[in-house]
C-alpha cells in the first residue's frame, strides 16, 4: 500500500546533521534572520510555502552553518548543505525570470518616478520599489509556487525540504548586502536596469525638465542655541541600514579619479593598489568576519553522485 504524505514523518527515521566548521552561518543566531525589508520578503516568500517543523529544521541549519557553500549562476543559486550523510546534498533556487517585455514594463514605470530613477542610478533599493512591478502586473519576490523552483538531493520527499529551507535563510543574509540579486534572480542586472533609466531619460526631456516641488525654506536655530546637540543626530538611526562589501570593480576611487598630477609618470593604482586592498580586507574582517568573507568559498569535498539520504 503506497505511503500517505504525512506517512512520511514516520517513515524516515530523525537525523541529526554531521556538524561541520567549514559552512556559512547565519549572523542572525536568535530573532528573525536578515535586516532589510527586502530581505524579510525574501524570507516571507519562503514561509508561505513551507510547513513550521521544516522551517525550524532550516533555521537551525542556517545557524549552524550546514550551508557550505552558495554560488549564483544566471537566475539560478546553487549550494551544497550538508545534512546526516557525509555527502552534502545539491540544493538549488530558481527564481521564474520576468519577460523582456515585463521587465520594459516594470522599467517604464521606474522611469515615470523620479525617486526610483535617482534612488537607483545612486545604488539604493527604493523602499518602494514594488510598486512599480505591481503597476506592471508582476511581482519582484515570489508569490506562488510557480514563481520558485526547488530542488535538492536528499531523500526528503517535501519540496521545499529544510536543506531548501536553510539556503533560502542565507540567501536572505546575502539579500541584505546585494538588494540588486533579486533583480538578476529576475532576469535583470543593475547594470542592465540602470542603462535602460539613463536611455529613458535621454529619450524623455520632461523627467529632466520637470519642475520641482516648491518647498518652505527650511530654518535653523542659531549655532549658538544648538551648541549643545551638534553632533547629535538629528533623527533616529534604526531605520538606516548600512553594508559593507568589496567593490564590484577593483579599485573603483582610483579609477574614477584617473592618474594624479604629482604623479605623471606613475600607475597610481599600481602603487596605492594593495594598500587600499588591505584596507578593504580589513573592514570587511572588522563587519562580518573571516567566516563570511569565506563564505561563498568551495570549502567542501563536492557531492558524490548517488546518495540517498
Amino acid at each position: 500500500m503506497p505511503k500517505r504524505y504525512s506517512d512520511y514523518y514516520e517513515y524516515f527515521e530523525p537525523s541529526r546533521p554531521i556538524a561541520t566548521d567549514r559552512g556559512i552561518k547565519a549572523r542572525s543566531q536568535y530573532g528573525k534572520i536578515g535586516r532589510s525589508w527586502w530581505a524579510g520578503r525574501w524570507i516571507a516568500a519562503l514561509e508561505l510555502l513551507v510547513d513550521s517543523g521544516r522551517l525550524q529544521r532550516g533555521r537551525s541549519y542556517a545557524r549552524k552553518g550546514q550551508v557550505l557553500s552558495i554560488e549564483e549562476k544566471g537566475n539560478e543559486v546553487r549550494a551544497r548543505v550538508q545534512g546526516s550523510r557525509p555527502s552534502p546534498y545539491r540544493v538549488t533556487i530558481q527564481l521564474k525570470p520576468l519577460t523582456a517585455e515585463e521587465w520594459e514594463k516594470v522599467i517604464d514605470q521606474m522611469a515615470a518616478q523620479a525617486i526610483f530613477t535617482a534612488q537607483l542610478l545612486a545604488g539604493e533599493m527604493p523602499a518602494d520599489i514594488e510598486q512599480a512591478f505591481k503597476a506592471a502586473r508582476v511581482s519582484l519576490f515570489p508569490e506562488k509556487r510557480g514563481d520558485l523552483v526547488t530542488d535538492c538531493s536528499c531523500p526528503d520527499s517535501a519540496n521545499p525540504c529544510k536543506h531548501i529551507a536553510a539556503t533560502h535563510y542565507i540567501l536572505g543574509e546575502q539579500f541584505d548586502e546585494d538588494p540588486f540579486m533579486i533583480f538578476r534572480l529576475r532576469g535583470r542586472s543593475q547594470e542592465q536596469i540602470l542603462e535602460a533609466l539613463r536611455a529613458r531619460r535621454a529619450g524623455s526631456p520632461s523627467l529632466d525638465t520637470e519642475e520641482p516641488d516648491q518647498e518652505e525654506p527650511e530654518t535653523a536655530a542659531p549655532l549658538e542655541e544648538a551648541i549643545g546637540s551638534f553632533w547629535q543626530p538629528a533623527g533616529r538611526l534604526e531605520g538606516i541600514l548600512t553594508t559593507a562589501k568589496p567593490p564590484v570593480v577593483g579599485l573603483p576611487l582610483l579609477k574614477r579619479l584617473g592618474p594624479p598630477t604629482f604623479l605623471p609618470d606613475q600607475d597610481a593604482a599600481r602603487l596605492l593598489g594593495p594598500a587600499y586592498d588591505a584596507i578593504t580586507r580589513a573592514a570587511l574582517e572588522t563587519a562580518y568576519g573571516d567566516a563570511k568573507l569565506a563564505g561563498n568559498a568551495d570549502r567542501a569535498a563536492p557531492a558524490d553522485g548517488h546518495e540517498e539520504g
